[in-house]
Formats: structure tokens, sequence, C-alpha cells
């Protein structure tokens, strides 16, 4: 296979949880300049709906769908949603996600449960769904969105979300475990750990081109990453480009990582 066939998506279907925007929004984008019709499902449906037109302006095939995967039954609902508008499956995006700041010492269960309830719970229920949809049919690819915070610390005067932290670990757990287990069905599962992305998450930043600029500094590319940059690491683990990849988390983030790693 010529290399750049190794990275089409052509006649492939692939469905990325919280595409309406942020990374999701990127990724959902990459797949579909890659060929794959995508499906987009958050709680946001206005968002995934305007996401969708816009790749369908530039020639792209998306579908918007609507689905809160905190909620079980939402899993199977959301699989025989997309399979009414194809006949398989063939990647999965785990991106939806949330977070809740507040301090260590002050910090509510109720908040750990929620952002459990999404960023775990809900990303293996799905999966589970999905891969068992995908063993039938023959294979496919699982990618989950991880964060560099699920491998370095932080005090709460700069990141008081514990929960989001903790969360992004298992996710990454997950990853290598799901991968080892699904292998023999044909089903790869890998992650992306995004660092400081030019999204709403930054807009803390943003707002402030001094602390941006102070921010920014620290990462050795000296800026933050992009729609493209996402793009290309996502085409590359749902495509056969990744064919012999799988349990593996790549970073994401300008190199950010590489001046504290593991913390």
């Amino acid at each position: 296979m010529r290399s750049p066939s190794l990275f089409s998506l052509d006649q492939q279907s692939a469905l990325v949880t919280g595409g309406g925007r942020g990374i999701g929004r990127h990724i959902a984008f990459g797949l579909a300049e890659a060929g794959a019709h995508v499906f987009l499902a958050s709680r946001k449906a206005e968002s995934c709906a305007e996401t969708a037109a816009a790749i369908t302006d530039q020639g792209g095939q998306a579908t918007a769908l609507s689905a809160d995967i905190s909620q079980p039954e939402a899993w199977g609902r959301l699989v025989d949603e997309v399979l009414e508008h194809t006949p398989r499956l063939h990647i999965l995006v785990n991106n939806a996600g949330r977070t809740w700041a507040a301090p260590l010492f002050d910090y509510p269960l109720e908040a750990w449960d929620k952002v459990f309830d999404l960023n775990v719970r809900g990303l293996f229920g799905l999966s589970q769904r999905v891969a068992r949809h995908m063993r039938e049919a023959g294979g496919g690819a699982i990618l989950h969105v991880s964060s560099i915070s699920a491998f370095r610390a932080s005090r709460d005067e700069n990141e008081p979300v514990v929960a989001y932290n903790a969360s992004k670990g298992a996710v990454t757990a997950l990853t290598a475990d799901m991968a080892v287990k699904l292998a023999p069905h044909g089903i790869r599962v890998n992650a992306i750990a995004p660092g400081p992305f030019d999204t709403a998450m930054m807009d803390h930043l943003r707002d402030d081109p001094e602390k941006l600029a102070a921010f920014e500094r620290r990462i050795p590319q000296a800026r933050s990453g992009g729609a493209d940059d996402i793009k290309g690491a996502a085409v590359f683990l749902t495509s056969a480009a990744s064919a012999f990849v799988t349990g593996h988390t790549l970073v994401v983030d300008g190199g950010l990582m590489a001046t504290s790693p593991l913390f």
C-alpha cells in the first residue's frame, strides 16, 4: 500500500463524541477530510449540527446526533442511531468530557461522580457497546482523548481539578488494558493526550495576551496547539498507518511534557 493510502479513511464511518467544539471538532474535521463519514454526538445538539454543516459545506460527510454519554441508556441508543445510517462503524473517538474546579479539601463527591460518570464510565460503556459491534463486523479502531494531566500533578492554585486529572489517568490505563483485551478481535485502542490547545479550555489565558505569552514561553515549541496538530495525530491513530500500534497514548503537547516528565 502506498504511503498516502495508509492515511485514507475512504468508505469508513466514525463516531466522535463531544464532536461539536474544541478538540472534538478538530478531530471530526480531520477524519472527514481523510474521507470518513463522521457522526457527531454530544449533549449540545446545536454545536454538533453546526459542525456537521461546516464539514458538509467543505465537501465532507457528517451527521449530527444528540446523546448524553454520562447516561448508560444513551450508549446503545446512540450506536443504534449510527447504524441506521451506515452498515458498519469503523472508528470510535471518545472525546466527550467534563471538568469541575474546586480545591482538594473542599472537592464535593457529587462533582467527582459527575466527572467520572462521563470521562470514565461513559467512555467505557460506549466503547464496550461499539466493540461488540466491531467484533462482529471484523475489527475497528477506538481512540480515547486523554490529557497530559494524566501524567503530571498540579497545585490547587494552578489547576484545582483533581477529579479531572484522576479521570484522565484512568482513561490512559483503560487504553492499554482494553487494547490487550480487544486485540484478538481486530480492534485497536489508542489514546491522544493533548497539552495546551487553542480552544475554549484556554479562555482564561486567551483574554490576557501577556499571560498567554508567558505561558507559551514554557512550551518548547513556544505556541499552543492548533487544529492541524490534533487532526494529524487522530487520523494516524485511526487509519491503516497505525495498523501495528495499539495500547499507546500519544502525547501531543509541543514538547511540554518533555520539560518535566512524570511529575
